[in-house]
Parts: structure tokens; C-alpha cells; sequence
């Protein structure tokens, strides 16, 4: 898997964390630089952590169902992108100007479920896990930290668009590697 592809499934699993992100930055009357590094580092991490342990757990089934991995990395990603896409139409309550531990750790455990059925997807895939592992979380800190001043100056606008165009993301990426696969498609 090229950098360019691990750099877009990054951003695809980066906008859960981006719309939260938003929804501090709004619910936050006087922004501070530590606010979005709070993000960034609770997002980041955890973005990163997840796929880690979700490759760990491929890698033990990996040859009992080699035969068909390309349809479970398919169906994996199709099925996190749809539920991202359902979720961009559902409004949610607001987030609190919390950024304590207590606060932003069920945050980034909720925003970072994906990445672990992705991380169970690499383990079937040609990926340099520890590669991907920190684009993904560079990726995903960066956009936090960038969520965290959008929402602040925007506000919850592009909360919904950002969650519909990580399902698209993590859709497509899916088609592709079945396509590929299959031998439909080759980039």
C-alpha cells in the first residue's frame, strides 16, 4: 500500500475525530494553542493505537481466511463508510467545553473504533503497519488540531459534510481493493 493510500484512509478515519473536534472548538468561548493540542494528541494517538491492535488481531486469523480477505477488507471499510455517512445526517447533542482526561478519553476511544477494523484490514493487505500507524496518527492530529479552530471560527457547519466525506473515503478505498483484487483494477 502506497503512502498516498494510507495518507487517504488517514484522512477518511481522521473525520470522526475532526468533527468532534469542531464541536469543541465551538463549545470553547476563549481558544487556547492547548485545546487543540489536546485534540490532536487524544485523537492522534488513539487513531494510531487502534489500527495497531486491529492489525495484531488480523495477523492471528490471517491465514485461516486468506482465501477471501480482499471481500472482508471490502466489506469492512463499506461498512464503517456507510455508518460514517448515516451518522453526517444525525444531529448530535453539543460537545462540552471539557478537555479534561475524563472528558476526552471516551471521545477518542468512540472516534477511533473504525481504525481498528481498518487495522484488522491491513493485516490482509501488503501495509507497513508501523508506517501506517503513524500516518494515520500524524494525520489525524493535524486535522484535529485544524477542527479545533474551524469550529471555533465557523462553528458546527462542516461537522456533518466532514463525516460524509470520510464514509465516501473509506467506501472507495474498499472498491478499490476488491477491484484490485479481482483484477478489474490497476493503479
Amino acid at each position: 500500500m502506497t503512502f498516498y493510500e494510507i495518507l487517504i484512509i488517514g484522512i477518511g478515519l481522521a473525520m470522526d475525530a475532526f468533527a468532534v473536534s469542531i464541536c469543541k472548538g465551538l463549545s470553547t468561548r476563549k481558544l487556547k494553542i492547548k485545546h487543540a493540542l489536546i485534540c490532536g494528541g487524544y485523537f492522534g494517538l488513539f487513531q494510531g493505537l487502534m489500527p495497531l491492535i486491529g492489525y495484531i488481531l488480523g495477523v492471528q486469523f490471517k491465514a485461516k481466511i486468506e482465501n477471501i480477505d480482499h471481500w472482508i477488507a471490502f466489506i469492512l471499510l463499506g461498512l464503517i463508510g456507510f455508518n460514517m455517512i448515516k451518522e453526517s445526517f444525525e444531529n448530535e447533542e453539543d460537545a462540552s467545553p471539557d478537555f479534561s482526561f475524563k472528558a476526552m478519553l471516551p471521545l477518542a476511544i468512540a472516534t477511533s473504533i473504525d481504525a481498528l477494523a481498518v487495522g484488522v484490514t491491513f493485516a490482509f493487505l501488503n501495509v507497513n503497519i508501523i508506517y501506517a500507524v503513524i500516518v494515520i496518527a500524524v494525520t489525524t492530529f493535524i486535522i484535529s488540531m485544524c477542527g479545533v479552530k474551524i469550529g471555533h471560527v465557523f462553528g458546527s457547519k462542516y461537522k456533518s459534510k466532514a463525516e460524509m466525506a470520510g464514509g465516501i473515503i473509506l467506501i472507495l478505498m474498499g472498491l478499490k481493493i476488491l477491484l484490485e483484487h479481482l483484477g478489474i483494477l490497476i493503479l
